[in-house]
């Protein structure tokens, strides 16, 4: 009997944990640590900061769908991982033993990098539920007295996509409100050029992207640090390719929305052969720790490298379609391992991407997802936005009855064929 442990239960460990039982035999056990026992669907919040959903909208109660699948969740939390001796030391002093761990925790939020930066300062988030909850709060605050809005991206972030998603379900919100005319929007990204992406753009992102802004009028500044944020003003370098000051801005918002950069959970940072210095977990092509042979890690916990060189450091995204290849590959190589075999079996790694902007959007699908590429595409349209109401839908439908069919796989091959997409979603 073997006893495989997930570590997490977000968006990559909750649809890990579903794979990972398909796989094990009638004797073998799963155990789901998580802070807590409710999944909460995280591309849905920058519609909650807008109050276009509600909390349990979006959450989904996993005790009960754990259990119909046998699966043992623990949601005390993981407190520290020590897998040198094959155990999960838990928040509450207990430990849990394993004979395989997959990391899918997601990331820290490195707020305290930049000082007066995060939601327990000056600026609002979109990474959590709670952070959502309360820009939607001051959002609020500022239907009733508008200002300037700032957001966008801090150095070192790698998660680009919900930073121009809220940016325009933001400025469509303001239009509806008919307070647009007064609220100056500036978008702030470490990115070198608008439409990046951590990817060195996809298919024509920095076209569409950069005409979507202008035709809104919103002002934006690339090559990005973000110095430090006070109450009303945000200090802003903007540099040359060398990485020399260009210019300083000190720029005035009654609103600001930064995504911050990423690092690994503290249960996992430090331990020397599992992590990289920011602390994300060290995988082979089999999504296997080169050092700790039965550890294995899926999602944007996953160390990789950056897409080359930049001005202002950007990170490379984990996309909902990368995590899930690496969720199957995992679950059928520690499948092998069981029967004895070695791992065969290796993440496609492709990103498909569906950015809303509130009543139009932008998608855009990369195979694989680092270049070259063998598909390289972007669109515009209406249908985006109908497409992620149908993705919401379907993948929080997919958490509750537990079901473990890959839903990014089958999204990539009809974004293949945009008309096929169309069809399936708004026709």
């Amino acid at each position: 009997m073997a006893h495989v442990v997930v570590l997490g239960a977000g968006l990559g460990g909750v649809i890990m944990a579903y794979e990972m039982k398909d796989q094990l035999g009638r004797d073998d056990k799963l155990t789901v640590i998580s802070k807590g026992s409710t999944y909460s669907f995280v591309p849905s919040n920058p519609w909650v900061a807008v109050g276009w959903r509600k909390k349990d909208e979006i959450e989904v109660n996993l005790t009960d769908v754990m259990a119909r699948r046998d699966i043992t969740l623990m949601p005390q939390g993981a407190a520290r991982v020590h897998p040198a001796e094959n155990r999960v030391e838990l928040t509450d002093g207990q430990s849990v033993t394993y004979d395989y761990l997959i990391i899918a925790t997601g990331p820290d939020l490195a707020f305290d990098e930049i000082e007066g930066f995060g939601p327990e300062a000056n600026t609002q988030s979109v990474c959590h539920i709670d952070h959502a909850l309360q820009a939607e709060q001051a959002f609020k605050a500022l239907v009733k007295k508008p200002g300037p809005v700032i957001i966008g991206a801090v150095q070192g972030a790698s998660c680009f996509g919900p930073a121009y998603e809220f940016l325009f379900i933001l400025e469509t919100a303001l239009r509806r409100a008919k307070i647009r005319d007064q609220v100056p929007m500036t978008f702030v990204t470490s990115e070198p050029y608008i439409g990046h992406l951590g990817l060195d753009g996809v298919g024509d992102t920095k076209g569409l992207l950069e005409s979507q802004m202008r035709a809104h009028h919103i002002k934006w500044i690339t090559n990005a640090k973000v110095k430090s944020v006070e109450p009303g003003t945000m200090h802003v370098e903007e540099v040359n390719d060398d990485g020399s000051t260009k210019k300083l801005h000190d720029l005035p918002f009654a609103f600001s929305m930064m995504l911050p950069a990423f690092r690994g959970v503290s249960a996992v940072r430090g331990i020397e052969g599992l992590t990289n210095p920011r602390g994300f977990i060290l995988v082979d092509k089999y999504q296997r720790n080169p050092t700790f042979r039965n550890v294995f890690a899926v999602g944007v916990g996953v160390a990789i490298p950056p897409m080359g060189p930049t001005p202002v450091p950007v990170g490379v995204p984990k996309t909902g379609f990368m995590i899930e290849s690496m969720v199957t590959a995992t679950a059928h190589n520690i499948a092998s391992l069981l029967k004895g075999q070695e791992p065969n079996e290796v993440g496609s790694w492709n990103a498909v991407c569906l950015a809303d902007f509130g009543d139009s959007g932008v998608a855009f699908v990369a195979q694989p997802q680092i270049p070259p590429r063998n598909v390289n595409w972007s669109a515009e349209g209406k249908w985006v936005h109908y497409a992620k109401i149908g993705f919401e839908k379907y993948f929080l439908r997919k958490i509750r009855i537990g079901k473990s069919e890959p839903f990014y796989e089958r999204l990539a091959l009809q974004a293949l064929g945009i008309d096929k997409l169309k069809q399936t979603y708004v026709e």
